[in-house]
């Protein structure tokens, strides 16, 4: 018939126990938008940007793994047009291009 104390003290700061049980999950949606949402964000914005900035004579790597040359690009679709090797062309998705290979810088001989 009597309520224990655990009970009544609990009864009586309702408020704060809400908060400190939310706690917990607020902390690990911080944690999983820092480490994991945010940066793949920022991975995606720069691909983006990438494939934006395609122009003719890019050397790129497909999603399949393919190294080509581009050779043509459609502005108004989602198309490029790559060469795989001489006289060897294939249109692509725009999206299924993977990165732009740069092209090594040159080396600096000059003796001082």
């Amino acid at each position: 018939m009597f309520i224990s104390p655990a009970y009544a003290q609990d009864a009586a700061g309702g408020t704060g126990a809400v908060v400190m049980q939310l706690l917990p999950l607020i902390l690990i949606f911080a944690v999983f938008y820092f480490l994991l949402i945010r940066p793949q964000q920022k991975k995606m914005k720069e691909h983006r940007a990438m494939l934006g900035g395609l122009k003719r004579n890019d050397k790129v790597i497909t999603g399949g793994g393919l190294l080509a040359t581009v050779t043509k690009v459609r502005d108004d679709s989602d198309e490029v047009e790559v060469e795989l090797s001489p006289n060897v062309r294939v249109t692509v998705i725009r999206g299924t291009i993977a990165s732009v290979v740069k092209p090594p810088a040159p080396a600096n001989d000059a003796k001082g």
